[in-house]
């Protein structure tokens, strides 16, 4: 099962044949401003493998984005993250850098937003960012999320947002 398509995107699963898209975004150092450093192809390549055993564990990951004619946009969905030793469902999200910008981030994660509500039905749905990531922060707001807390179980603070789903 998928999200919704919205007005302009639609998901899929990501598959062998995103690797070429997917290390070019992830290798991306605009895009990976706030990782510690951009992924390199193998590293594409494992994205893809953990994403594809989220689909077959879960029925959801990290989907690839892209415009009704087919080309891609980047990722968006669900994954199961630690927060401070505990596990909450993130909505977690990049854009190809050309594409940043034009809303394309929102309207992915309120697609992802609604699947975790109606489908997945959890309480609660969380976006960890980069405290400097401003841009991921006004998406995690048009999704309604507020700050909750600090993430303090890693290697660098990361601020967590939420947004109550029941």
């Amino acid at each position: 099962m998928l999200p919704h398509q919205t007005a302009r995107l639609r998901f899929r699963e990501m598959t062998g044949a995103d690797l070429d898209a997917m290390s070019l975004m992830l290798g991306d150092p605009d895009v990976m401003t706030y990782y510690p450093a951009p992924k390199t192809r193998d590293e594409a390549a494992v994205w893809i493998e953990w994403n594809q055993a989220n689909y077959a564990r879960h029925g959801y990951g990290l989907w690839i984005v892209e415009t009704h004619d087919g080309d891609f946009v980047g990722d968006c969905g669900l994954t199961w993250q630690q927060v401070n030793g505990r596990s909450e469902l993130e909505v977690g999200y990049h854009i190809r850098s050309d594409l940043q910008g034009r809303g394309y981030g929102t309207e992915a994660a309120l697609a992802c937003l609604d699947f975790a509500r109606d489908v997945v039905g959890v309480g609660l749905l969380v976006a960890i960012i980069h405290p400097n990531n401003a841009a991921s922060r006004r998406v995690a707001e048009h999704l309604g999320m507020r700050a909750l807390e600090d993430d303090t179980g890693g290697p660098a603070v990361r601020t967590v947002m939420g947004v109550e789903l029941g």
